[in-house]
């Protein structure tokens, strides 16, 4: 049911998109830039790797509490197909997300503007964001990048994705994602969350994300130092930053994606034979990297990666500057648990 639920949603999108007229164009207010896979990326925060629930290579990177940690049985066994393996853990880039102020400009494909002919919410709010200052409104840009897959990195393809470099979800044309009243249709348990008491809980979720490695699963609804992850729309309404701000909308895309069932999660026991539904994400599977305007591989304490909801007080600083350095890039790295090598193979006669 999940599957076919997922499937009529993307195909709807996809006859969308079809439907609209596209226009390519250049614009002065729209920046970008493609990512070098092999220099811009920061390639260990796949790391740790583990084998048979144990760590393998860690290259002193963060490790959520995935519970292969503690399984004491290194075997797996599929069903379908039939497989008999060994548990292997590991971050996966698969994701990647822009995030600009200005519609249509898609900073991951080079910074080229494309109008597909819709007017979107921002256009009709023109001056709004300067008016509520500090608050900002930013369109996000969702990418499949699954880099594992397509650059050949691991031999057992298996435990990777499969798929090619794709856009796959823009918010201009997203309804829900200009109006913080209208995505209560999705994020309807914001009326629990939206309370000052709520809201300061988030103060412990920063203290968790900077200093012990991530934030707490349990405070669904903060993402750290950037804030409130509700609602699930472009309103940034204490912008203390652009990679703050940026920062925030990143996590927002990937919790709006889970709960539309559009993302899915690959972690843990759950995760050892396929992916599966998640509506409620959790933020500790998940790491980010920025890839524009300045390419985060200068490792800080031995990283150049972070979790959702760390302070970017350190890792973001200098990373912002006026005209081409508003607008950002993160790849997306996921948690990926799964049953590796198939022994069956061994054992056939």
């Amino acid at each position: 049911m999940f599957l076919f639920y997922r499937r009529m949603i993307a195909a709807t999108a996809a006859l969308l998109a079809g439907a609209f007229s596209l226009h390519v164009m250049a614009d002065p207010n729209c920046h970008g830039a493609f990512a070098n896979p092999i220099t811009d990326y920061c390639w260990s925060c796949s790391f740790p790797i583990k084998l048979a629930g144990s760590n393998a290579v860690t290259m002193g990177q963060d490790e959520n509490t995935s519970s292969l940690a503690s399984s004491s049985n290194p075997f797996c066994a599929c069903t379908d197909p039939p497989q008999i393996g060994m548990k292997m853990g590991f971050w996966e880039p698969v994701r990647m997300v822009d995030v600009t102020r200005t519609p249509y400009c898609f900073v991951g494909m080079g910074g080229v503007s494309m109008d597909f002919g819709i007017e979107t919410a921002k256009h009709a709010q023109t001056g709004k964001s300067e008016a509520r200052s500090p608050s900002a409104f930013y369109h996000a840009h969702w990418y499949t990048n699954p880099l594992m897959f397509w650059l050949e990195v691991l031999l057992d393809d298996k435990c990777l994705e499969r798929g090619v470099f794709d856009l796959v979800y823009l918010t201009e044309i997203d309804p829900l994602w200009s109006d913080s009243v209208s995505t209560f249709i999705i994020n309807p348990d914001v009326v629990l969350w939206g309370n000052p008491i709520a809201q300061a809980a988030c103060a412990l979720d920063c203290v968790s994300a900077t200093a012990f490695g991530f934030g707490r699963d349990e405070l669904f609804w903060c993402d750290g130092c950037q804030g409130s992850m509700f609602p699930l729309d472009g309103w940034v309404g204490s912008k203390v930053g652009g990679v703050q701000a940026s920062s925030l909308i990143a996590a927002r895309m990937a919790t709006k994606l889970h709960r539309e069932l559009l993302m899915w999660a690959a972690s843990g026991d759950d995760g050892l034979c396929g992916y599966y539904p998640e509506p409620v994400m959790k933020k500790t599977d998940y790491k980010y990297t920025m890839l524009y305007p300045i390419p985060q591989t200068k490792k800080i304490a031995g990283k150049c990666c972070q979790p959702f909801g760390r302070s970017t007080a350190l890792w973001g600083s200098g990373r912002e500057f006026p005209v081409k350095g508003e607008d950002f890039v993160y790849q997306i790295f996921r948690k990926r648990d799964c049953c590796a090598g198939n022994l069956l193979n061994y054992m056939a006669p």
